[in-house]
C-alpha cells in the first residue's frame, strides 16, 4: 500500500525523484513503468503501469460515451508513459508541470495504488478551503472507516 506524505524535488530537467519509501513498493509490486497524468491539471498523478492498464481495460469495456471520451482526452492531454530510472526519477511532461505548478519541493501523497504529487501551497490551500464535512465523515463511518 502506498500511504502517507513524503517531500520530494522536481529537478531542473523536470524529473521527480520518487521518495524511496514509495519507489521500493512500486518497483517491487509493479516494476518501473508508470503512467504520469492528471485528472484536472491541478496536481500530478502517477499510476504504476499495471494499475493504469487495469483502468484502461475497464474503460475499453465501457460503452463509448461522452464521459469516457472526455476522461480520455484529459488524461491523455496531460499524460505520458514513463519509467523510473536507476535513481528513482521519472519525467513529468512540461505541460503538466506548468499546469500543476510543480517546481522544486513538492508533496508526494500515497493513495493506496498510485501517487499524487502536489505543489505544497496549492495542496495546503485546497485542504483548508475544502475540509471533510460532517456528512462525508458520516459516510466514512458508515463504511467502517
Amino acid at each position: 500500500m502506498l500511504r502517507g506524505n513524503h517531500s520530494a524535488k522536481i529537478d531542473d530537467k523536470g524529473r521527480l525523484k520518487v521518495p524511496a519509501e514509495f519507489r521500493g513498493l512500486i518497483e517491487e509490486k509493479y516494476g518501473p513503468k508508470v503512467f504520469v497524468t492528471s485528472l484536472d491539471g491541478e496536481f500530478v498523478r502517477i499510476y504504476p503501469m499495471h494499475v493504469w492498464e487495469t483502468i484502461e481495460s475497464r474503460l475499453a469495456a465501457m460503452p463509448s460515451t461522452d464521459i469516457r471520451k472526455r476522461f480520455l482526452h484529459v488524461v491523455n492531454y496531460y499524460g505520458q508513459s514513463g519509467e523510473l530510472d536507476a535513481q528513482g526519477r521519472v519525467l513529468v511532461h512540461p505541460r503538466l508541470r506548468d499546469a500543476a505548478q510543480i517546481v522544486g519541493e513538492v508533496d508526494v501523497l500515497g493513495m493506496i495504488s498510485y501517487l499524487d504529487v502536489w505543489n505544497h501551497d496549492r495542496l495546503a490551500g485546497r485542504l483548508a478551503a475544502r475540509p471533510l464535512s460532517d456528512h462525508e465523515l458520516d459516510s466514512l463511518a458508515d463504511a467502517g472507516i
